[in-house]
């Protein structure tokens, strides 16, 4: 199939376009062919993170699966084979939350009841249900990735290859079995990670009450203790008290009872004394003080429970004052309950107390589904958050409740079931990190994080502090732990693969290994315990992705040749989410199976919030649907949107529809209508060259260094562009990237095409002409290379509408698609650093000029007398006065004038500052300058530019403190008349344009306006360069003939060049076809209408 030819006389449609592109690599199989192409070049290899297929992808997925994309193709095109295989997260939470609100499952029992077979049968159904939208959306997006040989954390190779990972960490010790106190989900009935426990927290009211626990020695006197949580209340098994900490002993004057509290703590009773306030001395006093005791003198009073449901099994050991450092003083009473199964110091302090064992499991009294059982009768069925209000008033009957009120806090919940969370112990299996944190550190240090600061601060201070994890949960879909043991795990086997269970069980043919599939099978045991059965926890889903580097190619069973040429992975990328997910479970398996970090090189992306900074939220509706955007603007104004943006250096992005429209707008049409103009300007070219013989214009790689500075100039931009992006890719800094290729794509179409679109229309001669097609040619082709991996359609479309000029290949190299090129070399001697100096002086002029006409609403095609240059630098000078014309014709003006005299230039100085650093310097002396700042003069900041030194108002300033700039103070040109010149600078350079209008130029004025219009009228009728019309002009009745004059008094030659000769008066055209005519409406503004008419042979 050929490309679809781009008609560059009509309008383009970016989104079909785009289509067009994409039925053409379906056609060509373009990506397979790409990785047939680059067979046998060195290997660059990248791990995809495997999102989930239950849901449907959203703006952070194209996000990452931009930069991912961006990231690979470049690899591809710079010389290496880059295999790109997808993977899906099939197991886990995500799929059996949607299953247990779909059948109603409320915890184990339904599950039982239901079977697990059925369970998983149902989870299986439905893990791929958004995977065609996922395709599709990804296809679009001009993502080149391989589905057809991708992953699946579902597969039974993956399985087993997870499987032995865990075999090699039992093998190495690092593999625990431990009561531990564990973020829980009630609503997912399992325990959590820590890092899963920190995703998403909420600020939440909870009741705070404080409750008296009398002394068994002296029923009279209570020691207070304060909690948010009263449901662990029936739990209670000690108080804690900090050892160091003094505690006071009062007497309530109203309820004639004692209570032992911190002293600094009585607001928690007594309101007025919070905030450590003063009560009033003329109001009587509530309470006084009897007494005080250091926390360690208190350890081991025992006191009366509150409950009684666990007294007859802990009485002997519970029940008694404990003692421990992590106590504060910033709330409550400085007496903490301690409920061992709730809280994790809790659970550490009643161990060291010998309150309880290591081997058991503290009181529990609640389900799996966070609901107290029989244990407890009174509050059995109810959940623990709405058994607090019942606890609460039973408090109250008993004389126990001192004080209720509500806190507000930040409290975690679930991030899947979005439940809060409660801490349970719960026996789980862990693998040891904490004996690992050096080593994780240094191998992170090893690679490289983009940007590096979250790497080194946020990931490396987590490392630091890395926990033990937890890797099971009490589920059903996920890989089975494969752990074999007896009833009591004094004999435990781990199967490390499929053969070796069928070995050790003589069950043969083993197919599947889920739960449903293996549960049922057992080992003998070689110590005489019978048969050894599988526990029954899962595998954590973290732990499978964490082990994708092996899982995907189902190592070490097959493809290690392939395995090992690819790890570590040259290149991950991921949210910033993932700093507490995808990337610590890789390193940490990486490191306890290698010994290094999987990963090379990793790009971590903020997020992407919606318009009003608030999370994206299908509930509340407050983002555009992701496809509508792409089919409204084209993929890759969404990619440049999203890659020219913050969230490439990790942080936020406010999705902004305005923002991808500016980018089509400003990016990719200008892009497009560069080509357009190169397009016609070739087939003009071509057919001035067939009228004398000639043949048409073909690119010549050869061709000899042009003269002309503007092509010397693009085509040095173009291989300092080169060299940029080379650099900048290997750091993977793409964010320095973008910047520099939209600048080239400016330059090409704001500069180059338009100080050379006469020169290209062939007013030079051919070959003048042949030159700047050839630079312009090299230009477009250079974009298309460079742009490929960020803009893959666009720079497709450009590259199939440039191959008709150019050259045909010597050997048989696939050229049908830009995509199976090579990234472009630098060619040395292009590279111009003095012309590009010249032109960005030039670029920096014209545009201060340009503001000066904006601001005085003067009209480019009004001409103006004269342009004041002021540079001290005489460099500066001479690099623009070698470029005078073209600022003299940009501009419109007569003449241009250089200086570096100060005084009659009227240039003045003032200084500015920095006054937040500067502040943090000068601290209280700051004010005394920001006071005296503005009366600082000229001289003094001369002053401070030669010395590097100034004092200020009696402070003493340094090079660095303040900033100096240059402005022009307006000179009086007589009473009561302003200055004519009008100033505006860039901090460099200074600009004074003459505003005043002068009569003997107004005819220029005429013949700019008739031009554009003449140059609009003719892109309204669809009309190509090469087509040969007459210009005619019209007056209304009773009107002023005022264009005559200026056509007679004007430059011939101008028109001649700008719109193919001079205008002709209705009266000289009559009876002539008429082709087009404009509008009123365009006409208003001079009084006469133009029409385009056929012209004469």
């Amino acid at each position: 199939m050929s490309f679809k030819t781009h008609d560059p006389s009509k309008p383009i449609h970016i989104p079909t376009a785009e289509h067009n592109v994409l039925e053409y690599w379906r056609a060509i199989d373009a990506f397979k062919q790409s990785q047939k192409l680059s067979e046998g070049r060195p290997e660059y290899s990248f791990y995809d993170g495997p999102p989930f297929a239950t849901g449907k992808p959203h703006y952070g997925h194209l996000l990452a699966g931009t930069i991912k994309d961006i990231v690979t193709r470049h690899a591809h095109s710079t010389g290496h084979h880059v295999e790109r295989r997808f993977g899906w997260d099939t197991h886990g939470l995500p799929v059996e939350h949607e299953i247990d609100k779909a059948l109603n499952i409320k915890g184990r029992a339904d599950v039982l009841a239901l079977g697990i077979d059925k369970y998983n049968a149902a989870c299986r159904e439905i893990v791929m249900r958004y995977s065609s939208e996922w395709k599709s959306t990804v296809e679009r997006m001009g993502r080149w990735i391989d589905f057809d040989t991708g992953y699946k954390t579902l597969d039974p190779t993956f399985m087993e290859s997870v499987w032995w990972v865990f075999g090699q960490l039992w093998e190495k010790n690092q593999v625990y079995r431990g009561l531990r106190v564990m973020p829980y989900s009630t609503g997912c009935t399992t325990p959590l990670s820590n890092f899963e426990a920190g995703e998403d927290y909420r600020m939440v009211s909870d009741p705070a009450v404080t409750v008296a626990f009398p002394l068994v020695d002296d029923p009279s006197t209570s020691l207070l203790a304060w909690t948010t949580t009263p449901y662990t209340l029936p739990s209670n098994l000690g108080l804690c008290v900090h050892p160091d900490f003094t505690y006071i002993k009062i007497h309530d004057l109203e309820k004639d009872q004692n209570y032992i509290l911190l002293e600094r703590l009585l607001g928690t009773i007594y309101k007025e004394y919070a905030g450590n306030k003063k009560p009033d001395p003329k109001k009587e006093p509530k309470f006084k003080k009897v007494g005080e005791f250091l926390g360690k003198d208190m350890v081991g009073w025992r006191y009366t429970p509150m409950f009684d449901y666990f007294t007859e099994q802990y009485e002997d050991r519970a029940f008694r004052v404990l003692a421990d450092t992590y106590v504060t003083d910033a709330s409550g009473t400085g007496i903490v309950h301690q409920a061992p199964a709730f809280g994790e110091d809790d659970h550490r302090v009643a161990l060291a107390h010998k309150i309880i064992r290591d081997d058991e499991i503290p009181p529990c009294p609640i389900d799996e589904a966070g609901k107290f059982t029989a244990e407890v009768p009174e509050y059995a069925g109810k959940h623990v958050k709405e058994a607090d209000p019942f606890v609460i008033k039973d408090l109250q009957k008993k004389g126990s409740l001192i004080n209720r009120g509500d806190i507000v806090h930040s409290y975690p919940f679930c991030w899947r079931s979005g439940t809060p969370l409660i801490y349970r112990a719960v026996p789980v299996w862990f693998v040891r990190v904490a004996n690992l944190s050096d080593q994780l550190v240094a191998n992170n240090e090893k690679t490289r994080w983009v940007p590096a600061n979250v790497g080194e601060v946020r990931f490396g201070n987590w490392l630091k502090n890395a926990r033990d994890w937890n890797i099971s949960r009490n589920r059903y879909w996920g890989t089975p732990i494969p752990l074999w043991g007896s009833a009591d795990l004094k004999e435990v086997v781990c199967i490390s693969s499929v053969a070796q269970l069928e070995k050790l069980s003589g069950v043969t043919g083993i197919k599947d290994l889920h739960r449903e599939s293996i549960d049922h099978i057992t080992i003998p045991s070689q110590q005489g315990n019978g048969q050894l059965k599988r526990i029954d926890e899962v595998f954590d889903c973290w732990f499978e992705s964490g082990s994708m580097p092996y899982a995907q190619s189902h190592y070490p069973f097959e493809n290690n040749e392939l395995f090992e040429k690819s790890f570590p992975a040259d290149f991950v990328c991921e949210g910033i989410d993932q700093t507490r997910g995808w990337f610590y479970t890789l390193l940490v398996v990486a490191t306890h199976l290698f010994g290094t970090a999987p990963w090379k090189n990793l790009i971590v992306n903020g997020l992407v919030l919606a318009a009003d900074g608030k999370k994206m939220s299908k509930k509340l509706k407050n983002y555009p649907d992701p496809l509508e955007i792409v089919e409204k603007y084209g993929a890759d104004s969404v990619r440049l949107f999203l890659i020219n943006s913050p969230v490439v250096r990790a942080d936020n992005l406010r999705f902004r529809e305005e923002g991808v429209k500016e980018v089509l707008a400003t990016v990719i049409l200008k892009w497009i209508n560069s080509l357009n103009f190169y397009l016609n300007q070739v087939d003009l070219f071509d057919q001035a060259q067939a009228e004398t013989g000639a043949g048409r214009f073909v690119y010549n790689h050869d061709a000899d260094k042009s003269a002309n500075v503007f092509d010397r100039w693009i085509l040095a931009r173009c291989q300092t562009l080169i060299q940029l992006v080379d650099e900048e890719m290997a750091a993977y800094r793409l964010y320095t990237v973008i910047p520099r290729l939209l600048e080239l794509i400016a330059d090409l179409t704001n500069w180059y095409i338009r100080f050379n679109r006469k020169r290209l229309k062939g007013e030079g001669g051919v070959e003048d002409t042949r030159a700047a097609l050839n630079t312009l040619y090299e230009a477009l082709y250079t974009l298309c290379l460079t742009m490929s991996s960020f803009t893959p359609f666009t720079s497709e479309m450009v590259y199939q509408s440039l191959r008709k000029t150019t050259p045909a290949l010597k050997d048989d190299q696939d050229v049908r698609s830009v995509h199976f090129l090579l990234f472009p070399k630098v060619r040395q001697e292009y590279f111009d650093p003095v012309i590009e100096r010249q032109v960005q002086r030039l670029k920096a002029v014209i545009e201060l000029g340009r503001i000066i006409r904006d601001r005085k609403t003067l009209k480019i095609k009004m001409p103006l007398k004269e342009l004041v240059l002021f540079h001290h630098d005489q460099e500066y000078l001479d690099d623009v006065r070698s470029l005078e014309p073209y600022v003299l014709g940009e501009l419109n003006v007569v003449s241009l004038r250089y200086t570096s005299d100060e005084a009659a230039t009227g240039i003045r100085y003032k200084a500015s500052a920095d006054w937040p650093t500067l502040g943090k310097k000068l601290r209280k002396d700051v004010a005394k300058v920001r006071n005296y700042l503005p009366q600082m003069t000229s001289d003094e900041c001369k002053t401070y530019i030669s010395t590097g030194k100034v004092d200020v108002n009696g402070i003493e300033l340094a090079t660095g403190d303040l900033l100096i700039t240059r402005f022009v103070e307006p000179a009086s040109s007589g009473a009561g008349s302003e200055d004519p010149f009008e100033p505006a600078t860039d901090d460099d350079v200074i600009v004074l344009l003459d505003t005043r209008r002068h009569a003997d130029l107004e005819h220029m004025t005429a013949l700019r306006a008739l031009s554009a219009r003449v140059n609009k009228l003719r892109k309204e009728a669809g009309l190509k360069p090469t087509d040969k019309v007459d210009v005619v002009y019209a007056y209304d009745a009773g009107e002023r003939d005022a264009l005559a004059a200026a056509i007679s008094n004007g430059d011939t030659d101008y028109l001649v060049r700008a719109i193919g000769g001079a205008p002709l008066a209705a009266a000289q055209a009559s009876g002539r076809k008429v082709i087009f005519t404009e509008t009123r409406k365009d006409a208003d503004e001079d009084l006469y209408v133009l029409s385009l008419v056929e012209r004469l042979a």
